[in-house]
């Protein structure tokens, strides 16, 4: 196996839905960058700039080539031939008044969700997170930023590890470079990582102490509102000095979720596991007799904001996934359309 595709994360997993051909003559690589109407795709020694036809275009989302994803290269290296499955995907519903997926990053082993020790710290946007990172199979780890600006950042570790137990929070100062020890730990060689986080808490000051170089600009929270400004301004796929990939998202100020029901479940353990005892299956919590979980909000041993934000997300969970549900098939009705129209074209032809 070509040594260059094992430091970008070329795992048995890839390997096996390729052919020694194709590898051989460097056709497979890893996507470093997408951008409207080209990605970047990084292999053996160089990086090639692919354009994306329009019949990526008309696929789903989902069937499109992102950051992080594998793809085999036609054998003039002209074009996509196909995008190799993944490992996972984290995505999430786009913004907007539509309802559609848009991938964020591919084949990710470890995610930084990335907070400040100040007012954009929020529990609620945590667990929103930690679902989604759950739903695409990777590990979630919350760094906790600008330690040296608050007066109790350890409180803020607290909350972050209240949030779930079990999920590691490591904090860091910029300007204490051997505060990132324990983040610099989660990265190994062919390992990939991703930061998300709002804009202004920090990323790119990460990214650049991780890559050792300043590879992204930085920028501050604004101090009127407390919201931060875009520095990242599209995914790019970044190589380490130590080894390890890392992809850099740009801020995200609404990450909404669809089809997370498991990953929900998890996230809110103790939720589901006090639902089992209310008097009704159905029970959503909200003024049926009988509910265990209004009970256990109202004895303490639930905060009343984890409910509401469970309630919240399972809502928005079930409306989007409905909506995406509904897309789907009116797409694969399109299609047949499509395909029967096409035939009785082809049989006419053949008549004529």
């Amino acid at each position: 196996m070509d040594t260059s595709l094992q430091d970008y994360g070329f795992v048995p997993f890839f390997a096996q839905q390729t052919s020694l051909e194709e590898i051989e003559h460097g056709r497979v690589g890893r996507v470093t960058e997408v951008q409207r109407s080209l990605i970047k795709v990084a292999g053996g020694s160089e990086e090639r700039s692919i354009p994306l036809t329009s019949a990526w275009h008309d696929l789903a989302p989902e069937h499109r080539p992102t950051v992080g994803d594998w793809v085999v290269l036609d054998e003039q290296y002209s074009r996509v031939e196909r995008v190799l499955d993944r490992k996972g995907i984290f995505r999430r519903v786009a913004a907007g008044e539509k309802t559609e997926l848009q991938l964020i990053a591919a084949n990710i082993d470890i995610l930084f969700v990335v907070t400040s020790c100040n007012e954009e710290f929020k529990e609620s946007r945590l667990e929103r997170y930690l679902a989604v990172a759950v739903e695409a199979g990777v590990i979630p780890v919350v760094v906790l930023t600008k330690i040296d600006l608050s007066d109790d950042s350890d409180s803020y570790a607290e909350r972050a590890r209240s949030v779930q137990p079990g999920v590691p929070v490591e904090s860091v100062n910029a300007l204490d470079r051997s505060t990132f020890d324990g983040v610099f730990a989660w990265i190994e060689r062919g390992s990939t990582i991703a930061l998300v986080g709002s804009s202004g808490v920090g990323k790119s000051t990460l990214l650049n102490t991780l890559a050792e170089t300043n590879i992204a600009a930085t920028n501050e929270i604004r101090e009127d509102d407390k919201k931060g400004r875009h520095t990242t301004s599209h995914r790019a796929l970044h190589r380490l000095p130590g080894g390890g990939l890392l992809i850099d998202v740009p801020g995200i100020r609404e990450l909404k979720v669809a089809e997370v029901d498991a990953a929900l479940s998890r996230v809110f353990d103790d939720i589901e596991a006090m639902a089992s005892k209310c008097r009704f299956t159905d029970c959503r919590h909200e003024s049926e007799p009988g509910c265990a979980v209004r009970n256990a909000v109202e004895n303490g041993d639930i905060e009343a904001r984890r409910l509401r934000n469970y309630l919240k997300l399972l809502r928005e969970n079930e409306r989007n996934s409905a909506s995406l549900a509904e897309k789907r098939l009116q797409g694969r009705a399109f299609a047949k359309h499509v395909k029967q129209v096409k035939a009785l074209k082809q049989d006419q032809g053949t008549r004529n």
